[in-house]
């Protein structure tokens, strides 16, 4: 960004990433800590120039301090737009991938799960049925379409 450019206002930002898929935001949030870390290391190797006097180098120090505010914010932002769409997002809670714990987060410790999907391998229908929350009413129509997929795709019926 330019040093005239302006950040995008926090409610533009909510409003862009209404609409973005769960993996994009992920990955935005990944991206911002990642920013985040590598300001964090500019200070500390700034501070000890600001210690001797080095305006400039306090001065730059402030102005990261407020570009991490800003991004956290929008780390926020996308928590909340995370949460709202029925998915978990915590640092605090254990990793994990398809229901087996501890195998992987992203950058930032994020581990967002959704509601239940339908599987057609049983070894793996239990341990997907974790997270997210669903009404009674939404969880049936979305398993009635599943189900409408896969008796649809060869047309003879379920196999077991």
């Amino acid at each position: 960004m330019s040093a005239n450019a302006a950040p995008i206002p926090l409610e533009r930002f909510a409003e862009a990433i209404a609409e973005l898929p769960l993996e994009n935001l992920r990955a935005k949030a990944a991206e911002l800590r990642n920013s985040i870390t590598h300001l964090m290391s500019s200070n500390q190797q700034l501070q000890e120039y600001a210690n001797d006097g080095d305006r400039d180098c306090a001065d730059a120090i402030r102005e990261n301090e407020e570009v991490i505010e800003r991004m956290e914010m929008r780390i926020n932002l996308l928590r909340t737009e995370v949460e709202q769409r029925g998915f978990r997002w915590g640092a605090d809670e254990p990793a994990t991938v398809n229901g087996k714990p501890g195998e992987a987060t992203d950058h930032d410790g994020m581990d967002i799960e959704g509601p239940p999907t339908l599987d057609t391998d049983v070894s793996t229908q239990s341990a997907r049925t974790t997270g997210g929350t669903l009404g009674d009413e939404e969880l049936t129509r979305r398993l009635r379409e599943q189900m409408d997929d896969h008796m649809h795709d060869d047309g003879d019926g379920v196999h077991l």
